[in-house]
């Protein structure tokens, strides 16, 4: 028996926009099979199953949110200046007709009561979150970079989800000011 063959970067594209647009839970493994063209078949053989598929989709978006934000600190900006642009990009999406905030976010929240599931992507957060504190590290004090990180994705955290009930970019914008003084914002 032959094997089909399929771009895996396509499917989990494909299954990482569904996952993020409704949930995991949501996801049937039909609508996974419609949205990736793929046969029951060939789903299970490659992911395993449908939590397979989701971890796999999770590590697709994490890995090229991660590459994204490295690419962005090889700028030649000051880290906080970094900080401030990527803020205010966050702010820009959250204000979009189709905001969909951020997958791994998201999923954090709808998978709360799975502790596998939600360590899973706590990993991935702390594997971001430790990107902050690197490039922090390098013009403040490890412990102080640590805070600063932390509190950067507190705040980020909160942009995720507080975009689902405003639009208002000023008052979010006037927000992350009043929460993160330290920053170099804009006059």
């Amino acid at each position: 028996m032959s094997k089909t063959q399929f771009d895996r970067q396509d499917v989990l594209h494909k299954a990482t926009s569904l996952f993020w647009r409704v949930g995991y839970n949501a996801t049937s493994m039909q609508a996974l099979f419609k949205v990736t063209g793929l046969k029951p078949g060939s789903v299970y053989l490659a992911f395993g199953n449908k939590e397979g598929l989701f971890k796999e989709s999770l590590k697709f978006y994490a890995s090229a949110s991660i590459d994204k934000l490295n690419k962005k600190f090889k700028q030649n900006q000051s880290v906080e200046k970094i900080i401030c642009d990527l803020l205010f990009s966050f702010v820009e999406e959250a204000v979009q007709s189709e905001y969909c905030s951020c997958y791994l976010v998201k999923s954090q929240l709808e998978l709360d009561d799975q502790p596998q599931t939600k360590h899973y992507i706590a990993e991935y957060l702390a594997a971001i979150e430790k990107i902050y504190v690197e490039q922090l590290a390098t013009i403040y004090p490890v412990e102080e970079a640590q805070i600063k990180a932390m509190s950067i994705m507190i705040h980020i955290f909160g942009l995720r989800v507080y975009g689902y009930h405003t639009q208002n970019k000023q008052s979010m914008l006037s927000s992350l000011q009043l929460g993160l003084p330290w920053l170099p914002w804009p006059s």
